[in-house]
């Protein structure tokens, strides 16, 4: 992520403001409907480090938080 573009973001955006500043080409990564609230989490990878990536959660169509992870890196054990 660019940190032009990161910067750019704000608590409280829709979904709609976010895809718009981050591009579309993101995951969805959860999504949840209760009685009262939509919770809607989607990912973007940190192109070009593929083990990187942010999550961006929603709640009623408002970002609420977001954060970085990392994925694991696994060393093949060879016999």
């Amino acid at each position: 992520m660019r940190k032009s573009k990161m910067e750019q973001l704000e608590l409280g955006m829709s979904k709609s403001q976010v895809v718009t500043i981050l591009g579309a080409s993101y995951s969805i990564s959860q999504k949840e409907v209760s009685y009262k609230d939509t919770i809607e989490v989607i990912s973007y990878r940190n192109i070009p480090f593929d083990d990187e990536f942010y999550l961006f959660r929603f709640k009623n169509n408002k970002l609420e938080k977001w954060h970085r992870e990392f994925q694991p890196m696994y060393n093949e054990i060879k016999p």
